[in-house]
């Protein structure tokens, strides 16, 4: 199982609020610089906001909602830092009630 850290707010907010191509592009360039693969994504109505554990998560954010999940847990609290108006935490997939996601998921 492995440890997936998110952080999800409105589709609205995190997709038309806020620029993060920008943000991505530059974290991607680094990456392949420096020969690392991606283990940060970017989803709009993220399935795993549907598990039961994370109900109350899902209760707090404007739907649709979009997230980002990384297994760099870092990355995550580097984002939350840097915007407002998002909740954070971290999930275990694959599980009984969350699929993998990364079989799921496209990089950014």
């Amino acid at each position: 199982m492995q440890t997936y850290y998110y952080l999800v707010a409105s589709h609205k907010f995190l997709r038309e609020e806020e620029d993060l191509n920008e943000v991505f592009a530059e974290r991607t360039r680094n990456y392949q610089e420096q020969g690392k693969e991606i283990d940060f994504w970017l989803i709009d109505r993220p399935a795993f906001l549907d598990a039961p554990e994370l109900t109350a998560v899902k209760a707090k954010v404007p739907q649709p909602a979009t997230g980002i999940i990384s297994t760099n847990k870092q990355f995550i609290t580097w984002f939350k830092l840097r915007l407002e108006f998002v909740a954070t935490g971290e999930f275990q997939a694959p599980s009984a009630t969350i699929p993998d996601p990364i079989g799921v998921l496209t990089a950014v």
